[in-house]
């Protein structure tokens, strides 16, 4: 049998819900993005953790609409001290998370400084970033290389719409990427609809020839785990869906 093709599944924006703990019942290799010092944000993260799940930490960032930003949030108007203690701050209570995503940063994320000192305190740490991508003009991929930051895109959304039909379109079409280009890596959220949806899609990637892993094992350069080694480091166009955040 040919070699499995592999997808990444990331949940983000854990942490605000006690609902949020029905992301944990998923199947499978699911890796978690949980925002910083919120109600239920560390708890969620230790039981992932125990389970052996990826964790990220899920850091907001300003985003072009001005919407209200939670704790551990970085700002335009942050200097690189700044930057360094909340993202200190925020790691001192998940101590074990592999690196960073952002949650909103439409704006920060184009702004190529401030994403600079933030991909210094990664590469200080031995940590990775995953750009969610939330803006085309995002400068944190490129910060990232010329820091020396193992970093990855998301290629796709699930659940922009909470529907069945829309569930299932950006799910084959996340196969279809994952045949295409040999790895792909998609976001989601602990909507019930999304949890619903995704106990019942997940089974079926095996019929596809597609194993489901942890987020780090598509890195090709070694983390803050030991375990982040791929073997195989394919560039993959982003798919231009860019979620409103």
């Amino acid at each position: 049998m040919a070699k499995a093709n592999q997808i990444a599944i990331v949940i983000d924006d854990m942490g605000y819900r006690d609902s949020d703990k029905q992301a944990l019942t998923l199947p499978g290799n699911i890796t978690y993005a949980v925002l910083p010092h919120t109600t239920y944000g560390k708890t969620l993260a230790e039981q992932a953790n125990k389970e052996n799940h990826d964790v990220l930490i899920h850091i907001p960032m300003e985003s072009e609409n001005n919407k209200k930003l939670g704790p551990g949030a970085l700002t335009s108007d942050m200097n690189k001290q700044d930057i360094n203690q909340s993202l200190a701050k925020s790691f001192a209570e998940i101590p074990f998370a592999i690196g960073i995503n952002n949650h909103m940063g439409s704006y920060l994320t184009q702004l190529y400084q401030p994403m600079a000192w933030t991909m210094a305190f990664l590469k200080q740490n031995n940590l990775l970033f995953l750009d969610s991508k939330t803006s085309a003009k995002s400068q944190a991929g490129q910060a990232a290389l010329d820091l020396g930051v193992p970093v990855k895109t998301r290629q796709i959304f699930l659940d922009n719409e909470l529907t069945e039909a829309y569930l299932t379109q950006q799910f084959t079409q996340l196969i279809s990427l994952a045949q295409q280009h040999q790895s792909a890596i998609a976001i989601a959220h602990p909507h019930p609809e999304t949890i619903v949806m995704l106990h019942r899609l997940i089974p079926t990637l095996a019929s596809h020839n597609i194993e489901l892993v942890p987020l780090s094992s598509l890195y090709s350069i070694t983390a803050k785990h030991p375990e982040i080694t791929n073997k195989s480091a394919k560039v993959i166009p982003n798919i231009a869906v860019v979620q409103p955040k």
